[in-house]
């Protein structure tokens, strides 16, 4: 039987094949969008925005931007990513940007839009997402500034497990006032000095006019500095990539770098899910809690695992604390900032301390292809002997011989509640209760002096479903602390602290008061103990008087009803499994 010929039109489309369909790796999801004869119409799309035949052939990497100029944090991400732009294409990739939103902590902390933080994380991990799933990109490379943008950048790397590199956009100077290096903690914390009377108007006001000289994310090892610091141990973010100050040539060094690794992760199929272990977590809170890192960290991090598929506890946290030594003093609980950790090597020099006392995983994966070991052996960092400073211990000397972070479980948080220790371990308090159904109301009973030594400030109904979205509330303790009740007042809440938060305060006590939890219980001259060293929190009443309290008690209305607050609202998991809103990773609540 002779060959069948082809049809004359099959012919030529064979021999146009090639032209339509480029050298592009045809596994490549971009190559949905740019290859073959019935792309045509995308590919001029494409080249309506100046691509060409050149780009359309190689892989797509989708650069994620929350750039915006209503926070210092990420005022100057457009330069962040143009610097990553420039390595895609050193690269011979094909750079596509994008935007997504943030909100600025700082600026909304203690009011009402302080609600939107907490879901702005899941609204940046959605919509870049979203848009890499849209349009078929191979890889990303996700800028970050403000707190939610770093957790959320990363929960988005994790859903797509495309070949991805974190970028940090840096952190801010540090002001000067008075002789002294400030940042906007020592404003927070100058409210409650002034309101205490003990600085004046003028102080407060040049105060403000210097703490916060530049573009970059808070300077102290506040929960931007903390998460990008444990960017990097995950394996997420190359090492040495956090530290450097926003506005320094090393900066856009660094991400131009990046943007040149996220084509090698493609070559080498390098992805989130082949970085992401176990390991790798421990070696994330290792390095929170040898550095005094944020509270924030353990909701970021429960909800990355969570996202990961990795099993990961909140009392995790206090197992590794328990085992990993402070060993480095940074603000808020010290006087330094991040530029100071950036001049003697970074976030790497710490993790070399916690590697060499066997304290982290050093065959867990990083984002270059090495290892945590062979990493650190790669980096050209300052012999640790020659490191002498007073903000960073050798683990043999450390500052104290457990790590900050502390979970606290009793009656009062059967499902855990969190407290960062930068001070006395072993604080011990046993105090009246003054209850609190806001935010604002703490606040004022705080500002009109009525607090007294020995009060134990509960602020309940500010959970990741009752706020809804768990405010942080800086303004609050940090009035505390400025009006000298630093060690003698307690506070707890279902709610989140600012990074800069210091002194006695319990956040994230679960189960929440929306949800039932005993804190909605508290009435005003309750005793309740705060017992670091038995890492107990606890109210001095009986399951039998504790029940007899639920039984009376009913739910508060939601505070929305409609718009993107009541749906988080409704959406949020307990603080206790990191508040996810992805049904999919949801865990018993």
């Amino acid at each position: 039987m002779s060959q069948q010929q082809p049809h004359p039109d099959e012919g030529q489309e064979g021999a146009d094949a090639d032209r339509f369909a480029g050298e592009k790796d045809p596994d490549l999801p971009s190559s949905e969008v740019t290859s073959g004869a019935e792309r045509a119409p995308h590919r001029a799309m494409f080249r309506a925005m100046g691509f060409d035949d050149e780009d359309l052939s190689a892989p797509m990497v989708g650069v994620a931007n929350p750039a915006a100029d209503i926070t210092p944090c990420n005022v100057h991400l457009d330069d962040v990513a143009d610097a990553a732009i420039s390595g895609v294409e050193k690269a011979e990739g094909m750079p596509i940007e994008f935007g997504t939103i943030t909100i600025s902590d700082a600026i909304s902390m203690g009011t009402e839009g302080m609600k939107a933080s907490l879901i702005s994380r899941e609204i940046i991990a959605d919509s870049v997402e979203l848009v890499a799933f849209g349009e078929r990109m191979d890889a990303l490379v996700t800028v970050a500034g403000c707190d939610k943008n770093l957790p959320g950048m990363m929960m988005a790397a994790i859903r797509t497990d495309l070949p991805t590199v974190f970028l940090y956009g840096g952190s801010i100077l540090p002001g000067q006032h008075e002789g002294r290096d400030v940042t906007v903690q020592n404003v927070f914390e100058g409210v409650g000095t002034y309101a205490q009377g003990e600085m004046s108007a003028d102080e407060l006001d040049d105060l403000e006019r210097h703490a916060c000289p530049g573009a970059g994310s808070c300077g102290g090892m506040f929960t931007a500095n903390t998460m990008a610091s444990i960017s990097e141990a995950l394996g997420l973010a190359p090492l040495g990539s956090a530290s450097a100050p926003a506005e320094s040539d090393e900066r856009y060094d660094i991400a131009e770098r990046a943007g040149e690794l996220a084509l090698d992760a493609v070559a080498n199929e390098r992805r989130p899910s082949d970085i992401l272990s176990r390991e790798s977590f421990e070696n994330a809170i290792a390095l929170q809690v040898a550095m005094g890192g944020s509270t924030n960290a353990v909701l970021h991090l429960l909800a990355l695992a969570a996202e990961a598929g990795v099993d990961l506890d909140i009392d995790d946290f206090d197992d590794i604390s328990r085992r990993t030594p402070k060993i480095a003093n940074l603000q808020p609980g010290g006087t330094r900032v991040m530029k100071d950790l950036h001049d003697i090597g970074g976030v790497p020099v710490v993790l070399r301390r916690l590697l060499d006392a066997d304290l982290l995983h050093g065959d867990a994966m990083t984002v270059t292809g090495r290892t945590m070991a062979e990493e650190l052996d790669h980096l050209d960092l300052p012999d640790d002997d020659t490191i002498d400073v007073d903000f960073l211990k050798p683990v043999s000397d450390p500052f104290y011989d457990e790590g900050a972070i502390k979970i606290l479980k009793g009656n009062l948080a059967p499902d855990g509640a969190v407290i960062k220790a930068t001070g006395d371990d072993a604080f011990h308090h046993t105090g009246p209760a003054r209850i609190f159904e806001n935010e604002e109301d703490a606040m004022e009973y705080v500002q009109t002096g009525k607090i007294e030594s020995g009060d134990v400030i509960a602020i309940r109904n500010e959970g990741p479903q009752g706020g809804p979205g768990m405010r942080e509330m800086l303004g609050v303790t940090a009035a505390v602390v400025g009006q000298g009740h630093e060690d003698d007042v307690a506070l707890l809440t279902d709610g989140r602290f600012s990074g800069a938060t210091r002194g006695p305060m319990v956040g994230h006590v679960a189960p929440e008061a929306a949800a039932g939890g005993a804190i909605a219980l508290l009435e005003d001259g309750d005793e309740v103990t705060v017992d670091i060293p038995n890492r107990t929190l606890a109210v001095e009443l009986s399951d039998e008087e504790l029940d007899e309290r639920r039984e009376n008690w009913e739910p508060n209305p939601p505070n929305y009803t409609a718009g993107v607050l009541a749906k988080y609202g409704q959406s949020f998991g307990s603080a206790a499994n990191g508040a996810v809103t992805n049904p999919a990773v949801k865990r018993d609540e």
